[in-house]
């Protein structure tokens, strides 16, 4: 597994091996961040991520890698929380994250009352955990989202996490191997 591109390209990462986390490929988070950089590589300059079930810390390392200003690195299982703090020290990252070692749905409701307002939120869950999708993204339709925010949910090909939740709709979903990346973004509906 390594770093895809920017300042830290082609650097590695570590992972571990167990079915408790299951990295998103290389080859995934290479579309994802071809997607979001599609047409403008600076696109991701200044900035905020909150990536929950962090895992190894892949999606948002790549985010800082390429230019963002802060990630929100959200991770409840411990082997996994260490693992991602190797990650950051051996590519000597510092003060431009923050390591939450919590329940992703109480950093939600957490990071909502510091009024952090991140432009992209990546949401990994372990595959079993289906109900997690509609938990998380449940929260993040009620949560003050900045404008034009992006919700990234990646998922297994065969599970669908929805057209909607709440006002969030997916404007996109992208099916790669065995995995697929599902995009959303608030819908305001005006009633007169």
């Amino acid at each position: 597994m390594r770093v895809i591109a920017g300042k830290f390209r082609s650097r590695q990462l570590c992972s571990l091996g167990s079915l408790d986390i299951r990295p998103t490929s290389d080859r995934l988070r290479e579309t994802l961040f071809n997607v979001l950089t599609a047409g403008n590589p600076q696109a991701l300059e200044g900035s905020v991520w909150l990536d929950l079930f962090a895992g190894t810390g892949a999606v948002g390392i790549e985010a800082m890698s390429r230019g963002a200003a802060m990630v929100y690195f959200v991770e409840n299982n411990k082997p996994a929380v260490e693992l991602l703090r190797r990650n950051l020290q051996s590519l000597s990252i510092e003060g431009t994250f923050q390591l939450l070692q919590q329940e992703s749905a109480y950093a939600i409701t957490q990071l909502e009352r510091q009024q952090i307002k991140p432009g992209y939120i990546f949401l990994d869950p372990p595959y079993g955990l289906r109900e997690a999708y509609s938990e998380i993204l449940g929260k993040l339709a009620n949560y003050s989202l900045s404008e034009g925010a992006l919700i990234i949910a990646e998922h297994e090909k065969r599970f669908d996490p929805g057209e909607n939740v709440g006002d969030l709709q997916r404007i996109r979903r992208l099916l790669q191997g065995d995995a697929g990346l599902s995009f959303y973004r608030r819908v305001h509906n005006h009633t007169f």
